[in-house]
């Protein structure tokens, strides 16, 4: 297995994105308002769970400035009565998931808090918020159901009547099961030696991204089609999914999303409020605008993660694992959200075993409804909940079993030998070298040196612990992707694409990825995303798929217009095609000094192709099907706790990554320090709450909810072990969720390491929890 090695501080990259970013010239949701637009506000409920005896909206549509209130009839009379989008799924038993209908507006009963009830369309959004408070709604208020365990137990509050026991999906794992792998695998447990056996919390997370969303509708009453400009992480993949909500044929509704002030998956989902936009502007024949506040994401966009998950590891005398156990419960919220389910399930189980040799894997989930916001997709969606519970179970057996973790770990690394590796759960790796990760990780953190700074932090009266974290996750679940080569004139290369680009470079990269290709510069090459006119399919910037599946999909486009220009070329240069080869951006008569400029051939072309000389013009565009990557590492955090407050430090964090080929070191490294921001995020400090009695959000505003600030990220030394991808032409792996996917487990197995009993800490490991931690 070729491993390449390297540890960097690489020059930065200048990305196209900067200078109009850096120069306020960015265009976001809420910067270009259409001329004459419309605002729009809505009504939310301030209940987590009630009957709607009436709405009473009078008052309000006798403001000054207002032109409509929405309520669901007029949804229900708009043919719009359901915004859900998930793919059927098949449980134990051969029961399909159940998706309750969500109304985009409140039809009869609000099912969790921040639920929209109703929209007051108005001139200006002074006179909407105004209206809004007018708009008089007779609630009948309901116990709300809160927790995932409560929801379960027995005599809970039931939501939905399809959902007996307020169940969404009992999902009996990946691999079809007549019950002798479950019998083999609890046969295992009980005759083993060791066992592990560990429970652990994701707590539910607020996404905070920094732009929140937002939208403009508007509809042309000639072409009968609508517009809408939406934050999103494909506006193809909006379409697709709004269109039939809507009731209208693709080509009615275009769909644009310019540049996006981050999305971490938030983003990717049709959300009720877009749909009432479009209604909206189709009765007031004007457009309507609409810019979530940072108090109403709280109430309105998906939240994440929110599941507990069991493990049972059981190993031999020795230390090898013979049989994983996993049971996931899952919180998904009061209505199946896009992904919300499919993250639980598949995405949660897909990456079994990690980087380990497990012979048997027995694994099932269940997804339960309460009344709390929708679970949704959120960087690393299912594999950083995973991972955990797995780095977590593997500490334990090294406590169980008395041997050093990190042999522990190398004991049972899959060897690069056994590459391509099929898994229990049946998913196939087709490349990685773990056990150089795992070493390179343990050199560049100075793991032998740990006893001297542990040491040292004594004297202060700190305690240290150190945590190791390997993980490998599945990347590109959603294999299509397309890409067009355009050629508009004036020297230019239009690369156009599908995934949206929400801050991680796509432009810098697709060009760079194209001009090498074609060999042209870079500045002759533009890209354009974010605009269903183009009509490129795509699968959207979600995970950590976009620069595998756009790239693959750029290189089969160059292949097809140098094979198209070649025929082209035979005919201007009066030569058969065979004599034609590409280089340098020129055509070249093989053995001669004979030759064609890129884009002079592309201009000639069109005229060829009109003249009938030749079939088509040069522009392409194709899909393509790109099979997943497994990106894989191993991250090594070292913490310090004051024991007299319980504060926590990450002092030192050391990260090893395998993403395949490197195309841009500075941004795999922007990627990978944002992921472990957010993973620190979570391990210490971010925990949506819920009140259990009424069902209002505890944490509503940046006051309660806790976001890691820049002060307490630490510095992060890094380094590549590059095992190029064997599925697409670049060889590159995702990155995108690398960062937080380990981080969970190397911070909270160095908090173990560091605080007696901090082993049954669960996320996030706040002060108070720390210093309770250290009191006992």
């Amino acid at each position: 297995m070729d491993a390449r090695t390297t540890t960097h501080r690489s020059k930065p990259t200048l990305r196209v994105e900067d200078e109009p970013l850096l120069r306020g010239q960015g265009r976001f949701i809420d910067d270009p308002r259409a001329g004459g637009s419309l605002f729009a506000i809505f009504v939310r409920s301030p209940h987590a769970c009630a009957r709607i005896r009436s709405i009473d909206a009078s008052a309000a549509k006798r403001a000054a400035g207002v032109v409509a209130v929405l309520t669901a009839p007029d949804m229900v009379a708009a043919g719009v009565v359901d915004v859900t989008r998930h793919p059927p799924m098949i449980g134990r038993g051969g029961a399909k998931l159940v998706m309750p209908r969500r109304p985009p507006l409140a039809d009869g009963r609000v099912m969790h808090i921040g639920q929209a009830v109703a929209a007051v369309i108005a001139a200006t959004p002074a006179q909407a918020a105004d209206a809004v408070e007018l708009v008089q709604v007779d609630y009948e208020e309901m116990t709300p159901v809160i927790d995932a365990r409560a929801a379960i137990a027995p005599g809970a509050a039931q939501l939905w009547p399809e959902a007996p026991g307020n169940l969404a999906i009992d999902w009996p794992g990946p691999v079809a099961d007549d019950g002798s792998n479950a019998r083999e695998v609890e046969q295992i447990l009980r005759a083993a030696p060791h066992v592990a056996r560990i429970t652990v919390v994701n707590q539910r997370l607020i996404v905070a991204s920094m732009e929140p969303r937002g939208g403009t509708a508007s509809y042309d009453a000639t072409s009968n089609g609508y517009v809408l400009r939406v934050c999103s992480q494909s506006a193809s993949v909006i379409r697709d999914n709004l269109a039939p909500i809507m009731g209208v044929a693709r080509e009615r509704l275009r769909v644009i999303t310019e540049d996006v002030g981050g999305a971490f998956g938030l983003k990717t989902s049709v959300y009720p409020e877009y749909p009432v936009l479009l209604v909206a502007a189709k009765l007031t024949g004007e457009p309507v605008h609409w810019m979530s506040t940072r108090s109403e994401a709280f109430l309105s966009d998906n939240q994440a993660r929110d599941s507990v998950s069991e493990a049972e590891l059981a190993l031999d005398q020795k230390g090898t694992f013979l049989a994983l156990r996993v049971r996931h419960l899952a919180n998904v919220g009061a209505f199946v959200a896009t992904a919300g389910v499919h993250l639980n399930t598949n995405n949660f189980a897909r990456c079994l075993t990690g980087m380990y040799a497990i012979p048997r894997v027995d694994v099932g989930a269940r997804c339960v409804f309460t009344n709390t916001l929708p679970i949704g997709p959120y960087r690393g969606a299912g594999r950083p909940e995973l991972n955990y519970l797995l780095e977590r179970v593997v500490d334990e057996a090294a406590r169980v079993t008395g041997i050093d973790r990190v042999k522990l770990r190398r004991r049972n690394l899959i060897p690069p030998s056994a590459m391509p590796y099929r898994t229990p759960v049946g998913t196939t790796y087709d490349s990685g070298n773990f056990p150089a990760v795992v070493d390179k990780a343990i050199t560049l953190a100075d793991y032998s040196g740990f006893i001297v700074r542990r040491r040292a932090s004594e004297k202060r009266g700190r305690l240290r612990g150190i945590g190791i974290s390997c993980f490998l996750e599945h990347a590109g679940a959603l294999p299509s992707e397309g890409a067009a080569l355009l050629f508009p004139g004036d020297h230019t290369l239009l690369v156009a694409l599908g995934v949206g680009n929400t801050g991680q470079g796509h432009t810098t990269v697709y060009a760079r990825i194209a001009a090498e290709r074609l060999g042209i510069a870079p500045e002759h090459v533009r890209v354009r995303q974010g605009d269903t006119t183009f009509d490129v399919a795509s699968s959207a910037s979600v995970g950590s798929r976009s620069t595998m599946a756009v790239g693959h999909s750029i290189v089969c486009a160059f292949e097809t217009v140098i094979d198209k220009r070649r025929q082209a070329a035979a005919l201007l240069l009066e030569v058969g095609a065979d004599d034609i080869t590409y280089r340098d951006g020129q055509f070249v008569v093989a053995g001669t000094d004979r030759q064609i400029p890129l884009f002079d051939l592309a201009a000639r072309a069109a005229g060829l192709a009109k003249q009938g000389e030749i079939a088509a013009d040069l522009d392409t565009k194709v899909t393509t099907e790109t099979p997943q990557t497994f990106p894989n590492g191993c991250h090594i955090a070292e913490v310090e706790v004051d024991p007299d407050t319980g504060s926590v430090a990450v002092v030192r964090y050391t990260a090893v990554d395998d993403c395949g080929t490197v195309i841009d070191h500075t941004l795999v490294e922007g990627q990978l320090y944002g992921g472990v921001a957010q993973g620190l995020g979570q391990a210490l400090f971010e925990h949506a709450v819920y009140d259990p009695g009424s069902g209002q959000l505890v944490t509503g505003s940046f006051m309660d909810y806790a976001l890691p600030r820049a002060d307490i990220v630490p510095v992060i030394a890094d380094a590549e072990v590059s095992v190029p991808a064997t599925t697409n032409p670049l060889g590159v792996k995702g990155v995108g969720e690398a960062g937080t996917t380990g981080s969970l487990a190397a911070i909270m197995n160095a908090l173990a390491d560091a605080v007696p009993g901090g082993a049954h800490l669960d996320m996030p490991a706040t002060a108070e929890k720390v210093w309770v931690a250290c009191r006992a």
